[in-house]
């Protein structure tokens, strides 16, 4: 076999374990039922969000604050030439503003077509889990995050809660930004 058919050869098979891994509906995970979401900390509990609710995570830029808004929305800020609201996601659980630190991030997602970016603690990157290793949430009844958690995911130690950004953004109280 010549060098060039060996070649074509090695790239042929390399496309057809490529697409022998594909999921058939084309989502790009595989088909062992792994799930993807980013991990990050809000306080001392560990969570993941789906990654396709989350675009990017991003240093905490500069904010303008907005008059006559509720405490836990920061303000406004200019990403690359786009306002993003920045809400303060530990304070809008739990009452109390989050204190920023160089690990603290922001969360950039979609809220009715509108860019939001949400302030968390620290972003730990994309994390893979198996489906198999989900579980029921492991939240108190009388934690702010209650409702708010889809399941839970084991990797090795580790637990993540799921945090379930649809039900987050649509809940009245998180909608309605007015201090009035």
């Amino acid at each position: 076999m010549s060098t060039e058919n060996a070649s074509f050869a090695k790239l042929l098979e390399y496309t057809l374990r490529a697409q022998g891994a594909e999921q058939a509906d084309g989502s790009g995970q595989n088909t062992q039922g792994d799930w993807a979401g980013l991990a990050f900390r809000l306080g001392d509990t560990p969570l993941v969000c789906a990654t396709d609710r989350v675009f990017e995570s991003l240093p905490i830029p500069r904010v303008t604050r907005v008059p006559g808004t509720k405490t836990f929305i920061l303000g406004l800020a200019n990403v690359r030439g786009n306002l993003i609201t920045v809400i303060d996601l530990g304070c809008y659980l739990t009452g109390s503003p989050s204190a920023t630190a160089g690990s603290s991030r922001l969360l950039a997602a979609t809220l009715r077509g509108r860019p939001v970016g949400l302030l968390v603690d620290e972003v730990f990157g994309q994390r893979n889990f198996m489906s198999s290793d989900a579980s029921a949430p492991s939240v108190a009844a009388d934690s702010p995050l209650a409702g708010l958690i889809r399941k839970q995911h084991r990797s090795g130690t580790d637990k993540w809660q799921e945090l379930d950004l649809r039900v987050l953004f649509s809940q009245p109280e998180f909608l309605d930004g007015s201090a009035a």
